[in-house]
C-alpha cells in the first residue's frame, strides 16, 4: 500500500507543478488564440456585399494592453492604399468563464461600386499589422452562380483542412455559406472562432460568407430559441449570445426588421443578392418552440417514450398528437419576411433559402439507436414546418441548410409527395456524431438510384419526404477517400444556379477527394440536377389562360387568388410565354412586370379546366 501512496503523491506533484508552470506561460497548442506577432494580430475578416453596401468583420486576436484598438479598412487605388472606413477594435465582453473579450472591428462602406473586383487590407495596430484580400464584384452576368455549403466544424478535429481548402480554390465558389455549428467549444468561442479562421481565412478573404451560428456555437447541445425566453434549450446567457451573433453574423446585410427578442438578444435574418439570386438568411432556431411546450405526462398516456427532450423512441399512434398548431416554428415576422422575400423578383432570376437545418425529420438512427421523431429538427412543430415550407414554394426557393451530421436531398411535401422544394442538407466537415437515413418502410413509390432507400416515405412526423440521395456512414468506406477519409461521410457541396436555363445542381463531395481530377467521386447518388419551376411540384388542378407578353422579356409574374387575397405563388419567368397553374377553380389576380407596385394587373381572371388552353395577350 505504501508503494502505491508514494506514486499517487508523485502524479499529484507533477500535476501541480504542471499547472504552474502551465499558469505562468500562454498556450502554444495549434489551436488556442495566442499570437504574438504584431504583423499578423488580425485572423481573418469576412465579408458581404448587398445593394451597394460593404460590411466585414475583422476578427483579431486579443490584444496586449498597450496595443492600438484602432483599425482601418483601405482599397487599392492604383499602387497607393486609400482608407474607406476606420474602428474600434471591440472589447466588449463574451461574459464567459475565461473572461474572454470580442475583439472585433466592424467596417460598413455605403455606395460600394460592385461592379469590380478590390483589393483591400484591414490594417491595425498603427500599421504594425495587415491582412490583405479581394472584394468580388458581383457576378451579375454569371450564367452560374456557385454555392459551397458546410455544417458542423468539429473540434474532434483541430488540424487545418488543406484538402478542403485546395478544393475549394479549385471550384471556386462565388458565396461561403457556413450552416452552423462552426464552433464546438461551447462556452469559449473566441478560440473556436479565431481556430475557424485560420482553418477557412485562406478561402473567405477572398469571397462573401455567410456564417449562421447554431446549437453550439451559443453553447447549447440543442436549441430552442424559444423568442429569446430564458431556461430549458434556451439561449443560456444574453450577453454571451450577442457576443457570438456579432463575430459570426455582423459582416451580413442588415436584417429584415432589426427589433432585439427577449432579453435584448439580437436577429439576422435577411437577404443577399449574388449575381441574379437571391439568398434568404433563415434563422429558423431563433422562435423556435421549446419541447417543453408538449404535455408529455398526456402523451405517455398514448404510449410516448422518449430518451431525452428531442428524442421520441416510441411516438404515439397519430402523429399529429405530437403536434402543436399554434406553436412558432418560424416568427410571424420572419415569415412576413419570407412572404416579402418571396414576392420581389427585382433583379433576380432564381431564389434560395439558407439555414440552419432542414423542415423534415431526415435521420432515423443517431450514434446507433433508432429515433421515431428528433424534436431538433424542423419537422416539428409540424403545422410550423408547413407555413414555412408553403412560403418557401411560393418563391420556388431551393433550401440549403446543415445540422444533421448526415447529407440528403429531399423533394418535400405538404399535402402530397413532390408538392413542394427540395432541400440540400450538407454534410459535416468532420462528423463525430453519425446519424442514418434508414428506414423501415416505403410509403409511396421507389425511385430508381444506386442507393437502396430512396423514394417517397413518410418521415416520423408525418411529413411528406421524397428522399433522392443520401450518405450513410458506413466502416466499410475507411479510407475510400483518401487516407483518413470515408467512414463517417464527412464532406462539403456545391450547388450551382444556372441562371440562363433556370436549373440547379447538386454536387456532394467527399473529404479527401481531389476534385481537379477527371475521375473525382462524388458520393454515390449525385450530382443531381432540378428545374427552378421543381420547388413547387404541386400539381395543377386548373390553369389560367397562357400569358403571350409583349415588352420585356423575363418578366415576373404573381398569381393571387381572388377568394382569400393569398399570393398563391410569385415567379420570374423564362421567355414571353407562360401558362399559370392553379389549385382550384375561381378567379384570379395576375401581376406581370418587374419592380413591386409598378406591375401591369390583371383582375378576375378565370382558372380554366386542364384539358382548355386560352391565350392572353399582355402589353408591358
Amino acid at each position: 500500500m505504501k508503494k502505491y501512496r508514494t506514486i499517487t503523491l508523485l502524479l499529484l506533484s507533477a500535476l501541480v507543478a504542471g499547472s504552474s508552470f502551465a499558469a505562468k506561460r500562454k498556450p502554444k497548442t495549434n489551436w488556442m488564440y495566442v499570437e504574438e506577432d504584431p504583423a499578423k494580430k488580425i485572423c481573418f475578416a469576412p465579408y458581404t456585399v448587398h445593394n451597394n453596401i460593404l460590411k466585414m468583420t475583422a476578427q483579431f486576436y486579443p490584444l496586449d494592453k498597450d496595443q492600438s484598438r484602432r483599425a482601418e479598412l483601405q482599397v487599392k487605388e492604383g499602387n497607393n492604399w486609400k482608407t474607406v472606413a476606420k474602428a474600434t477594435v471591440s472589447e466588449e465582453p463574451y461574459n464567459n468563464r475565461a473572461q474572454d473579450l470580442r475583439w472585433t472591428a466592424h467596417f460598413r462602406v455605403e455606395n460600394w461600386d460592385s461592379t469590380r473586383t478590390v483589393a483591400y487590407r484591414v490594417v491595425g495596430l498603427e500599421g504594425k499589422a495587415a491582412y490583405e484580400g479581394s472584394i468580388r464584384r458581383d457576378p451579375i452576368d454569371k450564367e452560374e452562380i456557385v454555392v459551397a455549403a458546410f455544417t458542423g466544424n468539429s473540434n474532434r478535429d483541430r488540424r487545418q483542412k488543406p484538402d478542403l481548402i485546395a478544393n475549394l480554390k479549385a471550384q471556386d465558389p462565388d458565396l461561403l455559406f457556413f450552416s452552423g455549428d462552426q464552433s464546438y467549444d461551447h462556452q469559449n468561442h473566441l478560440h473556436a472562432w479565431l481556430l475557424f479562421g485560420r482553418q477557412y481565412g485562406e478561402v473567405i478573404k477572398d469571397r462573401p460568407t455567410i456564417c449562421i451560428p447554431d446549437d453550439h456555437d451559443v453553447g447549447n447541445g440543442n436549441l430552442w430559441g424559444n423568442g429569446g425566453k430564458a431556461g430549458g434549450q434556451g439561449y443560456k446567457d444574453a450577453t454571451y449570445t450577442r457576443g457570438v451573433e456579432h463575430a459570426q453574423t455582423s459582416n451580413l446585410p442588415d436584417p429584415y426588421d432589426p427589433t432585439p427578442i427577449l432579453r435584448g438578444i439580437g436577429v439576422y435574418y435577411t437577404s443577399l443578392k449574388i449575381g441574379r439570386v437571391d439568398f434568404a438568411i433563415i434563422e429558423d432556431r431563433k422562435f423556435k418552440t421549446y419541447v417543453d411546450i408538449l404535455d408529455k405526462d398526456a402523451l405517455k398516456q398514448k404510449g410516448l417514450i422518449m430518451s431525452r427532450a428531442d428524442h421520441v423512441k416510441v411516438a404515439p399512434p397519430k402523429p399529429s398528437d405530437i403536434d402543436m398548431p399554434d406553436a412558432p416554428l418560424l416568427g410571424k415576422r420572419q415569415l412576413k419576411f419570407m412572404e416579402d422575400w418571396g414576392g420581389n423578383w427585382q433583379g433576380v432570376d432564381m431564389k434560395c433559402a439558407l439555414s440552419q437545418t432542414i423542415f423534415a425529420g431526415g435521420a432515423h438512427l443517431h450514434s446507433g439507436q433508432r429515433l421515431a421523431m428528433d424534436l431538433d429538427s424542423n419537422g416539428w412543430p409540424q403545422s410550423g414546418r408547413n407555413r414555412a415550407v408553403r412560403a418557401l414554394r411560393k418563391a420556388f426557393a431551393f433550401h440549403i441548410a446543415g445540422d444533421q451530421h448526415l447529407a440528403t436531398v429531399i423533394h418535400h411535401g405538404i399535402d402530397d409527395w413532390n408538392d413542394s422544394m427540395y432541400s440540400f442538407c450538407t454534410p459535416s466537415i468532420v462528423n463525430y456524431y453519425p446519424r442514418h437515413w434508414m428506414p423501415l418502410k416505403r410509403e409511396g413509390q421507389r425511385i430508381e438510384t444506386p442507393l437502396p432507400h430512396t423514394g417517397e416515405y413518410m418521415d416520423g412526423f408525418g411529413n411528406y419526404v421524397t428522399m433522392h440521395a443520401y450518405v450513410n456512414p458506413n466502416p466499410k468506406n475507411a479510407k475510400k477517400y483518401g487516407n483518413a477519409w470515408g467512414a463517417k461521410a464527412d464532406g462539403h457541396t456545391i450547388v450551382r444556379f444556372n441562371v440562363k436555363n433556370r436549373t440547379i445542381t447538386m454536387e456532394c463531395w467527399p473529404r479527401g477527394v481531389d476534385v481537379t481530377k477527371d475521375d473525382a467521386p462524388q458520393y454515390p447518388g449525385w450530382p443531381i440536377m432540378i428545374n427552378q419551376q421543381d420547388n413547387y411540384g404541386r400539381k395543377a388542378k386548373a390553369y389560367l389562360p397562357t400569358l403571350e407578353i409583349k415588352g420585356m422579356n423575363d418578366p415576373v409574374v404573381q398569381v393571387i387568388d381572388e377568394k382569400n387575397g393569398d399570393v398563391v405563388y410569385t415567379l420570374r419567368i423564362s421567355g414571353t410565354s407562360f401558362r399559370p397553374k392553379v389549385f382550384h377553380d375561381g378567379a384570379y389576380t395576375i401581376k406581370v412586370g418587374d419592380i413591386p407596385g409598378k406591375m401591369k394587373t390583371l383582375v378576375g381572371i378565370k382558372a380554366l379546366p386542364l384539358n382548355k388552353e386560352e391565350a392572353l395577350k399582355v402589353e408591358l
